[in-house]
């Protein structure tokens, strides 16, 4: 039985992953960014543990975790949780540049850092989930792209510098998914929003279930998904 912690996991594709694991049997770990929201995922999960931490706070996750009992070993860390605020460079404050920064990058290398004991014991595999912003980045989504470009360079680094240790690394690249988040980004675009027209999360849970899952000798790096309408 492994072991899973999941940022991301009450909607879109951090549901889907943790409803796929949870239905297998493994174990999940769930990080919460509040007490309510811990006692949310908790009766949506039934079995699985919750941690509280603050993403967009990343300066008060190495607290937070010391006042929790903490798995003491990960086969998984799945970084899914994300957040995005688009705007012009000329208008985006820097509150918004801090929120993205925080919540899709620092945060995740934080977490990174803090768990790889953990990691290294089990010989297991980090997983971020980044985005097709993530690779180019166009008008207006300039501090969610700069986030996830940095999120590219911090997995790449890792892979590297874990190797040695058998700690595996792969990004996964979704194009637009069905979830709470596209539907705002539709929002703040002006547009219509059809799910429909977008890739299902449970497509992107069951690449990253791929790539997990793989055998020791073998491990995927990056894995681009677009949707296929």
């Amino acid at each position: 039985m492994s072991t899973h912690l999941i940022t991301g996991a009450g909607s879109g594709i951090g549901a889907a992953v943790a409803r796929r694991l949870l239905e297998r049997g493994d174990d999940l770990v769930l990080l919460t960014r509040d007490a309510g929201r811990a006692k949310e995922l908790a009766a949506l999960y039934p079995g699985a543990r919750t941690i509280v931490g603050d993403l967009s706070n990343p300066d008060r996750l190495s607290w937070a975790f010391a006042q929790q009992p903490m798995p003491e070993r990960l086969d998984s860390l799945m970084h899914i949780a994300g957040v995005v605020e688009l705007g012009r460079v000329g208008e985006l404050t820097p509150k918004a540049w801090h929120l993205q920064l925080n919540a899709n990058l620092v945060a995740p290398a934080e977490l990174t850092r803090l768990f790889l004991p953990q990691l290294r014991v089990a010989e297991g595999h980090v997983l971020f989930v980044n985005s097709g912003a993530g690779l180019a980045a166009h008008a207006e989504w300039s501090a969610y792209a700069a986030s996830k470009h940095g999120l590219k360079a911090l997995a790449d680094s890792l892979r590297h510098e874990e190797h040695g240790n058998g700690v595996r690394v792969t990004t996964v690249y979704p194009g637009r998914t069905a979830s709470p988040m596209q539907a705002k980004v539709h929002q703040q675009e002006g547009k219509e929003y059809d799910a429909e027209r977008w890739i299902d999360p449970e497509s992107i849970a069951t690449t990253i279930l791929m790539a997990i899952d793989l055998p020791r000798d073998a491990e995927v790096n990056d894995l681009t998904v677009r949707p296929g309408r």
